[in-house]
């Protein structure tokens, strides 16, 4: 077994094997994501939420799923079939594509890559694109400003994520999310990790982040009061629940990033307990709780009010940390806590 394990076939496989079980696991975690968003916000507005479906309603996902599945198709008249079609699947595959660079755990990673922040930046970037598409080919005006205002504000808020980021990066050295992590190992656990550092830059991240994933308050492509559902309108049956699935997926993967680069990662809050990847579930799950009672208590901003504080608050506020951290890193202030790598 071993023998055939190394020749190319074998080789095959196991990248197959572990590409599967990166997908269960983050299609796994959906049901139950959609599930404890719709109870944390029924439990903010005191109701039962879903509890018909399987013991205490947790396979109410699954009953929504199947629902949409068996649905019929609508595509509508006068619309580009072939791009109606390809924009949910464009943005449910680069969603799941993302997780191919994020460690759970020392050597628990799809694809180590050096770059890895790269090619998150470089796959994000693209998911503009299934929005923009499929509100174009819906040959519809709701739809069409809808993904324009998506566009419009994912863009805005990708910018403030990257520099954000660059930050983390100066303080590494590097731009593998596995050597981010390894620069957080301290002998002081929780407060050796890069949000105490960093710590304005966390909820600047996390905002944002709620921003770049169309999540309440900033869902105005989706607000219904204004553009009937945004780009979705035209969207029924399998290509909706495609749309929503990367969606969630893209949440999920914001709150990995989160955990990585500002709170240790699969690293344990206290030196004296041992590390895994248990430690950084725990902790996508504590942001993804955050994730949905800012949807359950915060009012929806207005556009212009969203647009203003991603180019004229986010963007020169993680510009000016930047530069901050690029002099603290390069002269090795603050006893080293900006420059885990001293820059030479």
């Amino acid at each position: 077994m071993a023998e055939f394990l190394t020749t190319p076939l074998g080789i095959a496989l196991v990248v197959a094997a572990q590409c599967l079980a990166v997908i269960a696991f983050v299609m796994i975690s959906l049901l139950f994501l959609v599930y404890a968003d719709r109870k944390i916000w029924a439990a903010v507005q005191m109701r039962r939420g879903p509890n018909v479906v399987g013991a205490y309603g947790l396979l109410q996902t699954v009953a929504d799923a199947l629902k949409y599945v068996v649905k019929e198709i609508v595509v509508p008249a006068g619309a580009d079939k072939a791009v109606f079609m390809l924009a949910p699947m464009l943005s449910f595959v680069l969603a799941i594509a993302l997780w191919a660079v994020i460690p759970f755990d020392e050597g628990w990673v799809l694809a180590d890559l050096n770059v890895a922040v790269l090619y998150v930046f470089a796959i994000s970037s693209l998911e503009v694109y299934g929005v923009i598409m499929g509100g174009w080919a819906s040959n519809s005006k709701y739809p069409f400003l809808g993904s324009l205002r998506s566009a419009a504000q994912m863009i805005s808020y990708e910018v403030s994520i990257g520099f954000i980021i660059i930050g983390v990066i100066i303080s590494t050295g590097s731009l593998n999310f596995s050597d981010i992590v390894r620069a957080q190992d301290g002998d002081y656990g929780f407060f050796s990790w890069y949000w105490l550092p960093h710590l304005p830059m966390v909820a600047l991240f996390f905002v944002s982040a709620l921003a770049e994933t169309n999540r309440p308050p900033f869902d105005l492509p989706e607000a219904e009061s204004e553009l009937v559902a945004g780009y979705q309108v035209e969207y029924s049956s399998t290509p909706f629940l495609l749309f929503m699935a990367g969606e969630y997926i893209a949440i999920f993967l914001m709150c990995a990033l989160t955990s990585l680069l500002f709170f240790g990662g699969w690293l344990s809050p206290v030196p004296s307990l041992p590390d895994g990847a248990h430690w950084m579930i725990l902790k996508m799950g504590f942001f993804f709780f955050l994730f949905a009672m800012v949807k359950a208590v915060v009012p929806r901003y207005r556009y212009d009010q969203l647009m203003r504080l991603g180019w004229k608050v986010f963007l020169p506020l993680s510009l000016a940390w930047v530069a901050a951290v690029a002099f603290a890193a390069h002269f090795d202030l603050f006893g080293g806590a900006y420059a885990r790598w001293p820059v030479e």
